[in-house]
């Protein structure tokens, strides 16, 4: 069966307090399925610390300058701020490099200050210079 990232369906499943979570309808699934639910501290936000950052970062770098208007539109989005987020945003845990240069895939022609242009990534939210 098909699952998160092709790896297939996970053993197990962390969540928080919720009420989504605790509905008979999510706990049938998570049944038929084979998944053990684990459930956070209640009241502990920082109990999901990447999560929480990642939904940080998309919040405040992406989300409080655009808008959405149904679930297809939101999904667009997110799709193209994962894409910039995934291989062309610098990172500070990465020394300040991109997820594409610490992978080793470098741009074929290098950028100087005499030959670049912008090129706009989540429909012009943010411009990243290239070589021209």
């Amino acid at each position: 069966m098909p699952g998160v990232a092709g790896k297939g369906v996970p053993r197990h499943l962390s969540s928080d307090n919720d009420p989504l979570f605790i509905s008979c309808r999510w706990k049938a699934n998570l049944s038929i399925l084979g998944i053990d639910e684990l459930k956070t501290v209640p009241h502990v936000p920082l109990s999901h610390p990447f999560v929480e950052r990642l939904i940080g970062t998309i919040r405040r770098e992406y989300f409080d300058q655009v808008f959405f208007w149904n679930a297809v539109d939101l999904e667009r989005k997110l799709n193209d701020f994962r894409e910039y987020f995934n291989d062309l945003r610098a990172h500070s845990s990465l020394d300040g490099t991109t997820p594409a240069e610490a992978a080793g895939r470098l741009p074929d022609k290098p950028i100087t200050l005499e030959n670049f242009k912008w090129q706009p990534h989540c429909r012009g939210l943010f411009q990243l210079p290239v070589a021209a």
